[in-house]
């Protein structure tokens, strides 16, 4: 890719970078905006890449939510069934990106944070059903069992995670796009939780350790929490930056006496 070193004297965009913009709420799909045709090309380009991510990531869940849920209602396994939980959320986040990049590839502040929040409102719900039902669970007896495609599943989330993560971080800090972002928090946390699940999984496996399919659920549970509070934050910094740079363009430029 060439390297962009025209920076936009109207907005503040430099380089293939929307990072320093200062009239992100004002962008209209990069058609009309104040940046040069080649800025504006990469940066359509780069969300297009990103709406290919979120499509194979979408794929990936739907394989996350239907193998995890299955087996785990299948083994018992509270592990299993928190895990599928969250990745119902993820989907649902994908999809709401998916809708965001079609149809405001801008990134402006208003879809993108009504986008953004949506998510973490589903996360917060997430998190005490999580709790209470592996409280229930625990406390009625229930045993896991031991699922070798339950470790798949975990293996393979371990292996294809990063990857979404890393892009949508990168794409997202690029372009400005806060549900991207929002949902790369979300990838980076489906990582570390793949990791608690297939350390349980293998341990309730090779070892009959049934104690550490709870343990493990005990570990996604602060993830999902941790998650939902990044997800808040991101949400809330997107707002008073929104909120600043719109105060600063009203104020229009200091005249120097």
């Amino acid at each position: 890719m060439a390297v962009i070193t025209t920076a936009c004297q109207s907005c503040g965009c430099t380089g293939n970078s929307c990072e320093s913009c200062t009239v992100s709420d004002q962008c209209a799909n990069c058609a009309g905006c104040c940046c040069p045709a080649g800025h504006r090309e990469w940066r359509m380009g780069r969300l297009r890449r990103a709406l290919s991510i979120e499509l194979i990531s979408s794929a990936w869940m739907a394989v996350e939510i239907a193998g995890s849920i299955g087996i785990g209602i299948l083994s018992r396994s509270p592990a299993l069934l928190a895990f599928g939980g969250d990745s119902v959320v993820e989907l649902f986040s994908a999809f709401v990106v998916l809708n965001h990049l079609r149809g405001d590839v801008a990134g402006s502040a208003g879809l993108g944070r009504r986008t953004a929040l949506a998510t973490t409102l589903m996360l917060f719900c997430l998190a005490p059903a999580i709790g209470l039902g592996t409280a229930y669970s625990y406390a009625s007896g229930l045993r896991p069992e031991g699922s070798l495609l339950g470790v798949a599943i975990a293996a393979g989330a371990v292996l294809v995670m990063p990857y979404f993560w890393l892009e949508k971080r990168r794409i997202g800090k690029e372009t400005r796009c806060l549900p991207l972002s929002v949902d790369a928090i979300e990838s980076a946390t489906c990582f570390f939780m793949s990791l608690a699940l297939l350390a349980g999984l293998l341990a309730e496996y090779l070892f009959g350790l049934w104690w550490a399919d709870y343990l493990a659920t005990a570990v996604i549970l602060v993830f999902v929490g941790k998650e939902a509070l990044e997800s808040y934050m991101e949400v809330r910094e997107g707002s008073v930056r929104a909120q600043s740079i719109g105060l600063a363009a009203a104020r229009g430029p200091v005249k120097q006496g």
